[in-house]
């Protein structure tokens, strides 16, 4: 008889109190997990899955070719802090600093707006990134969103926020089949390309 050992499944907790700051979040332990505040309450997430890690290296790869490598920006990944109004910090899958505002990496941290924010859906953390991320950037000003859902492989562009509001008032979905071209950055490229080729595709 074998006994087959599972992965835990990834999973998102949330404190039960809004008093957390970048000084708490700095004293958490360094386990593996992501820890992120917004609006004061402490998210942690576990480790992702090996496809949801396979779709952020495809997609860094395509941005530092057309971003990084030609002089418009640099491509960062997580983990990677993240200070900005509302997060103290949070950690998304990909960040994009234009180079003209690279003053704003430094304390090891990226402490300011960047100009594009990528969030990788994960099926434990669908709400934190559609919902809370969403209102969270939209209000910090961050001009563009990607939410890229590999259980649907297509990708949500967010653009033009409104941080009154904390709304995002263009929303343009991009199908599997179709070619990504970013509202805001000189990057453009087939969504097939962020999935293709992982040799475990479970979401």
């Amino acid at each position: 008889m074998t006994t087959e050992t599972l992965a835990p499944p990834e999973f998102t907790t949330r404190s039960l109190d809004a008093t957390w700051n970048y000084a708490r979040w700095a004293q958490l332990p360094e386990n593996g997990n992501r820890y992120e505040v917004i609006d004061g309450v402490l998210y942690m997430t576990t480790a992702p899955s090996y496809f949801h890690q396979w779709t952020v290296s495809r997609i860094v790869r395509l941005l530092q070719t057309q971003i990084e490598d030609t002089g418009i920006g640099f491509v960062s990944f997580a983990p990677i802090g993240l200070l900005m109004p509302g997060c103290d910090p949070v950690q998304p899958d990909i960040v994009v600093v234009r180079s003209e505002d690279t003053g704003i990496i430094y304390d090891r941290h990226i402490n300011g707006v960047p100009a594009l924010i990528v969030e990788v859906l994960s099926p434990s953390n669908a709400e934190k990134d559609t919902e809370i991320k969403r209102a969270a950037y939209a209000r910090a000003g961050v001009p563009e969103y990607w939410l890229v859902r590999p259980a649907e492989r297509d990708v949500l562009v967010l653009s033009q926020p409104d941080p009154n509001a904390g709304l995002y008032l263009q929303t343009t979905p991009i199908p599997p089949a179709s070619e990504l071209v970013s509202p805001t950055l000189p990057f453009r490229a087939v969504i097939a390309a962020f999935f293709a080729g992982s040799p475990d595709e479970t979401v």
